[in-house]
């Protein structure tokens, strides 16, 4: 059973399906004003992907199904199944597709029915039966399912609404339930748990099945019964069943070693997408805010919702102030829904996009419409990722090679044995037409398929794409201890090629921390806050110190009370600029019990990204309110207990304020007066407007965030009575009474100057995108070393100026923008588009909900764990659990180590492939003979493909990383200097063992051995060389451009670990497998011989690194040579016909 937590991670099963939420999202608010004129980065690359080679994707994210497609017709795959199981199931993700459309389809068909129903009811003037007790609760999870999923408006309303839902299911509205163990087993006992029934993942025997299509192993089995048949029936069951039983045993060996690490890693991810789906969040429970794991919600809890959220669960709302609802996840309909007394059915999955509210927990897991949904879909299909698409065309273009030069050996060697040039161990002719017996000459021929079949398997890199989901499978892992969860693995390694990085400021260069918990307005007053009010401006001057209050009048204090205490609680789980400003309340003298008895709230205009402010409406209560609040409830209690309406009496009108907190400059702009040290509200003239400026700005420059507080009365008159009304207020924010400026202290993290440098060292631009002040912006970014202190102006712009420009003016100014000051959401958007188009790979952090698109738009999406809403979570790629920018340079180095680790396996696997291949086909044409036997080129592939990747991909990353330039995503794989290893290797290795091969018996002293013996001691040795050969290569391979290839060494256990078991297992093969692998006992001088050879590859590798290359690479002066080529050819027949044509008109 898994959590409905799994709704957090869409991207994981249906956020795919639903890709295009935000291409129609009410989040994108197309007619905003703020929104600019733009248009998608995507849409510039897609005319040119269309027609380009098929492994060419830059990125998947969000690529075509088309050109999915097309990249998996073109490779050349040998195991289909193992290949592409961690791809995208392309037919998996249209069963997803037509699923959601029966549920969502199934839902409206029960609602159509049910208000069919329902009318029929109302003309034969039935009611909605009342429900039994059962044993705990008054209600079953199907009636209870029947009133949210059905939204059942009547059935609510019989049940008592809300309050009588509540009652019934022993849950307090305003303390939740009482949350003890016994409580919520009996909870979820009597309504389950929120979890659904999941499919299992692969068992390793599935993975053993898959690792057993292989067609190269599948031929290799064929033949190894066939041998193992031939071979008992011409030399008997005691000696005739090692050649096919080794080549068997060999096959087992890769089957199981395979199966082995590919479970390994379906492990890891099983891990990380628990990880994905777990989120957390807050609940009521024994009159406190808790926060719990989606896994423990039940049915009656209350919880809090807010902008971003996801609804956690089916259930009713009991409150709310302006809420709307997302429900594009379950209908496909991107309209937002206004929830309020009228439409309180809340449905698990869906998302708020704007207000605030609390819900009452009605269904849970399967008993939700999202449960049946989950339920029902298969688990995660898996991605590609640009880096694996690209190694599946490397990967095709070695296997065409070694799919030719297999076919040339096993021609060569059928057409030399089949012709009588073939010998035996002891040189005797293995084929005599007319002589040599049919059984005979197919197990000669079966042989000659075995090896050229072997050399298939060695030269068709079937584990070079899997390395990279081997690599990214560890590195995901270890960047979860770096504070980093990847939700995309393509992010992962996209993040490694990243040229610049628009961060947030708040909470992310800065520490955005009040206190380490929830602030307790009574219990904490004399803690010390990290996020503090440092300098405070009211009654018209400074007051110094902010929280004296001896020189402020009593109406200037009361107003500002009544302001920050208005949108709180008695325990505040806001944001940390909320609690400082609350502390500050405190210390001015703030009681909360006594401001909050004697008001009431109206209106609450929740803040707002766009229009850098927040409102909220409160009606002051007289003493005959008060009376009035008190009898109300009595009254109300006494009616229900009679089952009679309650009877109130009228009171007389109440004066209503309007208090507003936000970005001082836009708040202070608003404001026509302000209270003086009288507290008089007095005219803003110039001289004032100009003083408050002033302030503002010497505020700023400090690094301080400028929040003004000001507030204005409304008649009661103009406020709406009537809630649908009400919803729809504007809340006036013209005409504003000024009372106090404050500049909050939020400092620097302390590592994120070094994060910086780090980053520009790196070739890594970082720029600062936040809705702060300007000058303050400035100043941060002077602390964080964002910018110079002699940076230039246009360095520096503020959002509306941004989104005035024009496309093209946009783009040319983006390259030169460090910081942008009082930005929208939509600027940090039309800010991405931009660098993207001029060429970045652009990394984003966002945490709102209207970071979204940014976020969906970038080529990584980074949302914060902390401060982050759902929204924005589910449309990142990778989610920041500590809300620290250091930790997004550390997903840099993890994504460049990506990259690095892909390319050390390249190098060693291809030298490997070069090697082999070169050695048995020389050594086949010349001779008709090959060193390398199906077994042992078995063995070579195993240390290639499983255990290499094993030792080479897992390496961890370093800090000469940091010390390159970003990798560029059309860069080649295959570097010129990793030619220039490759080949001093290759080259190495082949004249070695090929002067082994012919004159091997003369060097070793073998005149006088018997043939056959001789050339077993030879042969083995090439393989012993060879191998170690590998070994030693191995090492090389970890540094590619550094000289010492053993810094770090110590601290990579594994490679050290594959690398002994590798030597031990190729010890035990030559000295005591010699009847399965064909090898003999090696003495310990031929041992030293062969450590020898291996050992001279460091040296060799040492003075290769001082041989330059040139910079462009070897891959794009070959192609500019055919294009001059073609181009010239095109031409010259152009000419021709040119000519032509003239001698035709003449």
């Amino acid at each position: 059973m898994v959590s409905m937590a799994f709704a957090s991670s869409a991207g994981l099963s249906v956020g795919r399906v639903m890709s295009s939420i935000f291409k129609g999202s009410p989040y994108r608010r197309p007619n905003d004003l703020e929104a600019g004129s733009s248009r998608s980065a995507h849409s510039d690359n897609e005319d040119h992907e269309s027609c380009a080679d098929p492994f060419d994707i830059t990125s998947t994210k969000n690529a075509p199904i088309d050109r999915l497609r097309r990249w998996r017709q073109a490779a050349l795959v040998l195991n289909a199944s193992r290949r592409f199981r961690y791809t995208l199931d392309l037919k998996k993700e249209e069963e997803k597709k037509q699923i959601l459309r029966k549920i969502r389809a199934h839902a409206q068909a029960i609602r159509a029915a049910y208000l069919f129903k329902q009318a029929g009811e109302q003309v034969n003037g039935t009611t909605t039966p009342h429900p039994t007790p059962g044993s705990d609760f008054a209600f079953g999870p199907e009636q209870l399912a029947s009133v949210t999923r059905d939204h059942n408006f009547n059935a609510l309303q019989e049940y008592g609404g809300v309050n009588g839902l509540a009652e019934s299911l022993k849950t307090n509205l305003e303390k939740g339930i009482p949350g003890d163990d016994s409580d919520l087993l009996k909870r979820r006992n009597a309504f389950g748990s929120n979890t659904y029934p999941r499919k299992k993942g692969r068992s390793f025997w599935r993975f053993v099945w898959e690792a057993c299509q292989d067609l190269t192993l599948m031929i290799l089995v064929v033949a190894a019964v066939a041998s193992l048949a031939l071979g008992i029936k011409t030399e008997g069951p005691k000696e005739g069943w090692y050649d096919g039983g080794s080549i068997a045993f060999a096959v087992f060996l890769v089957i199981i070693v395979t199966a082995i690490s590919d479970y390994r890693q379906s492990l890891q991810f099983q891990k990380l997408d628990e990880e994905k789906r777990n989120i957390h969040l807050e609940v009521v429970r024994g009159g406190r805010r808790v926060e719990i794991s989606i896994y423990d919600i039940v049915v009656g809890d209350v919880v809090p919702l807010n902008i971003g959220d996801q609804v956690p669960a089916d259930g009713i709302l009991i409150s709310g102030h302006s809420l709307a609802i997302d429900e594009s996840s379950m209908t496909g309909e991107s309209d937002i829904v206004q929830k309020d007394a009228k439409q309180p059915f809340l449905m698990s999955g869906c998302k708020v996009a704007d207000g605030s509210g609390t819900m009452l927990v009605t269904g849970v897991g399967i008993n939700t419409e999202w449960g049946l949904l989950m339920a029902n879909l298969s688990e995660d299909t898996g991605e590609e990722t640009p880096l694996q698409v690209r190694l599946n065309g490397v990967a095709t273009f070695i296997g065409f090679v070694g799919l030719s030069v297999a076919f040339a050996v096993l021609v060569v060697l059928l057409v030399r044995y089949f012709t009588g040039h073939t010998e035996d161990s002891n040189g005797r002719q293995q084929f005599v037409a007319g002589k040599t017996s049919v059984g005979n000459a197919i197990d000669g021929a079966i042989k000659i398929v075995t090896v050229a079949v072997t050399i298939v398997v060695v030269a068709v890199p079937e584990g070079l794409p899997l390395a990279v989901t081997l690599t990214l499978a560890y590195s995901m892992k270890k960047m979860m201890a770096d504070k980093a969860l990847v939700r995309r693995l393509s992010a992962c390694e996209t993040m490694g090629s990243a040229t610049t990085i628009c961060s947030d400021k708040t909470g992310t260069l800065t520490l955005n921390q009040a206190t380490c918990g929830t602030l307790n307005l009574f219990a904490e007053k004399n803690r010390v806050l990290l996020m503090t009010v440092v300098e405070a401006y009211a009654g018209g001057r400074k007051n110094d110190p902010p929280e004296s209050r001896s020189e402020l009048p009593d109406t200037l204090v009361s107003l500002l009370i009544e302001g920050i205490a208005g949108g709180g609680d008695v325990e505040v789980s806001g944001t940390p600029t909320e609690k400082a400003i609350l502390n500050w309340g405190i210390k001015l003298g703030m009681d909360f019990d006594a401001v909050r008895s004697g008001s009431s709230i109206v209106h609450v205009f929740p803040f707002n990204s766009e229009k850098k402010r927040g409102g909220v409406a409160i009606r002051l209560l007289s003493l005959w309110s008060l009376f009035e609040k008190f009898l109300g409830r009595f009254v109300t209690t006494a009616a229900q207990a009679s089952n009679s309406n309650p009877i109130f009496i009228s009171k007389p009108d109440s004066k209503v304020h309007i208090h507003w907190k936000g970005a001082a400059e836009i708040v202070l702009a608003a404001c026509t007066r302000y209270l003086d040290t009288n507290g008089e509200a007095v005219a803003m003239d110039e001289e004032k407007m100009a003083f408050f400026e002033k302030a503002i700005e010497t505020m700023a420059a400090g690094s301080l965030r400028c929040v003004a507080i000001a507030y204005r009365s409304c008649d009661s008159e103009k406020v709406p009575t009537n809630e649908e009304e009400l919803a729809k207020w504007a809340l006036p924010e013209d005409d504003l009474v000024l009372l106090a400026v404050v500049g909050i202290k939020d400092p620097c993290r302390p590592s994120v100057k070094k994060s910086v440098q780090l980053c520009q060292k790196a070739g890594v631009k970082v720029r600062m995108v936040t809705g702060d002040n300007l000058k303050t912006a400035r100043a941060i970014a002077l602390e964080c070393g964002i910018l110079s202190s002699d940076a230039p102006e246009s360095s520096l712009i503020e959002g509306k100026v941004f989104r005035s420009l024009s496309d093209s003016e946009r783009e040319e100014v983006a390259e030169k923008i460090s910081v942008m000051g009082r930005s929208s959401p939509n600027d940090k958007l039309l800010l991405v588009q931009a660098l993207r188009r001029k060429g970045h790979v652009v990394a984003v952090t966002g945490d709102g909900t209207n970071d979204a698109p940014a976020l969906h738009e970038a080529d990584i999406g980074l949302a914060m764990g902390i401060q982050g809403t759902e929204v924005a979570k589910e449309s990142s790629d990778i989610i920041i659990l500590d809300d620290n920018f250091a930790s997004v340079v550390k997903v840099v180095r993890w994504g460049r180590s990506v990259y690095a680790n892909i390319q050390k396996f390249i190098q060693f696997q291809l030298t490997v492939n070069v090697a082999a291949l070169v050695i048995n086909v020389v050594a086949a044409v010349s001779s008709g003979d090959v060193p390398l036997n199906a077994v042992q080129l078995l063995w070579v592939n195993l240390i290639m493909d499983t255990l290499g990747a094993l030792a080479l991909a897992t390496e961890p990353p370093t800090d000469h990383l940091m010390h390159r330039p970003p990798v560029g995503r059309r860069e080649p794989l295959i570097t010129n200097i990793m030619w220039r290893n490759l080949l001093i290797q290759a080259i190495y290795q082949v004249t070695v063992l090929l002067v082994l091969n012919f004159d091997g018996k003369k060097i070793l002293h073998l005149e006088h051995e018997s043939k056959e013996h001789a050339n077993k001691v030879k042969n083995t040795l090439i393989f012993n060389a060879f191998v170690l050969c590998q070994i030693f290569n191995e090492f090389n391979a970890r540094k590619p451009d550094e000289v010492n290839i053993f810094r770090g060494l110590s601290k990579n256990y594994l490679f050290i670990g594959i690398v002994a078991i590798t030597i031990i297992l190729q010890a035990i093969i030559v000295e005591f497998l010699g009847k399965f692998a064909k090898t003999e006992k090696l003495s310990w001088q031929l041992w030293l011989v062969s450590i020898g050879i291996g050992f001279i590859s460091w040296p060799l590798a040492i003075l290769g690194k001082f041989i330059p290359v040139p910079e462009t690479p070897i891959s794009r002066v070959f192609s500019r040579m055919f294009y001059r080529r073609r181009n010239q050819n095109v031409s010259g027949s152009q000419k021709h016909e040119d000519s032509n044509a003239t001698s035709i008109r003449n």
